[in-house]
């Protein structure tokens, strides 16, 4: 029985923060080890974490811990506090088992952030990857500002950055992939992350990535994040070409189940395209991720960690420890 489906979506959005602070009373912390990892310094006791936007504003970072994550995606953070886009802002469709947002990196700014994340002691018990945007009225030209500020106050905090201009609601931030703006808009951003750490151990940046790329488009994407020494990609972020087909309105983005093809083929084919250039680099599956088999099929695919948000929807935060039983069993 899950009663949060039979809920409005967006009156079920708003009453998820008060359930997962309820848990805290009546769930004991589950300690998740199965198929650990070591990379960069960071130990994660399993692959399976939670994507950007469940948790913008860094509240609930002890509330996730107690449900056996092995990682947690932290935002979208935005150096100015900022509301949603105008109008309907969510929906699914539980059939479909599809979200559909339009949210546009809702969050309260950088400074209530880093008051929220100061509050963590190190070390942390997950490693903690913070997902930082622009504000939407920052101009394409002068993105990268925005991005380097959030580096700059969440230095002391992340474990690693995850540059996000991959999201379909905040209007043209996704012709930052194009070619011609990549490199132009990636490499201020990569100086500053290595002046930040005195040029010595830079905090790993992460890229995540559109599922509406081409094939050829990805592999122009991450050679110029090879060329310019990204350390990863997350894989992907949600899409809008699913919108005819699914019962939504026809702008935002989708995700969920109806985006896992999609996203298991953009994660072959980038497994194939890096070969021996993946190497020490992060590769991240997310997208469509709503079973067990499904994560552990990502990690055979070639996929280093795997991030869930509508699981956690039509599935509830239990989640975790459902995956975690049966990786006993698929890899004891």
């Amino acid at each position: 029985m899950k009663p949060w489906l039979l809920l409005p979506p967006e009156v079920a959005y708003k009453m998820a923060p008060l359930a997962l602070r309820a848990h805290r009373f009546v769930t004991k912390p589950k300690h998740c080890r199965w198929r650990p990892l070591e990379w960069q310094g960071m130990n994660f006791l399993n692959p399976l974490g939670t994507s950007g936007g469940i948790d913008k504003n860094a509240e609930h970072i002890e509330d996730w811990w107690r449900f056996g994550v092995g990682f947690q995606e932290l935002g979208t953070v935005t150096p100015q506090p900022q509301t949603s886009n105008p109008g309907k802002i969510i929906d699914r469709s539980n059939g479909d088992m599809a979200i559909w947002n339009k949210m546009g990196f809702p969050n309260l700014g950088l400074e209530q952030f880093v008051k929220n994340i100061s509050r963590i002691p190190r070390p942390y018990y997950t490693p903690l990857f913070l997902n930082i945007g622009k504000n939407r009225w920052t101009p394409n030209s002068k993105a990268h500002e925005d991005y380097i500020f959030c580096l700059k106050s969440l230095h002391p905090f992340a474990d690693a950055f995850v540059i996000n201009i991959s999201s379909p609601n905040t209007t043209g931030l996704r012709d930052l992939l194009h070619k011609e703006q990549l490199r132009q808009f990636l490499e201020p951003i990569v100086a500053a992350n290595l002046e930040i750490a005195g040029g010595n151990n830079p905090t790993p940046l992460l890229l995540k990535l559109s599922p509406d790329q081409s094939i050829d488009e990805l592999g122009i994407t991450l050679e110029t994040s090879l060329d310019l020494a990204l350390d990863g990609w997350i894989l992907t972020n949600t899409t809008t070409q699913l919108r005819g087909q699914l019962p939504f309105p026809d702008a935002g983005g989708i995700s969920g189940a109806p985006l896992a093809p999609t996203s298991r083929n953009l994660l072959k084919q980038a497994v194939e395209i890096l070969g021996n250039n993946k190497q020490g680099k992060l590769l991240i599956s997310s997208g469509g991720v709503m079973t067990p088999k499904e994560a552990f099929e990502r990690l055979e695919l070639g996929a280093d960690l795997v991030q869930v948000y509508a699981a956690l929807i039509f599935e509830g935060p239990h989640f975790f420890a459902q995956v975690a039983k049966s990786a006993v069993k698929r890899y004891s």
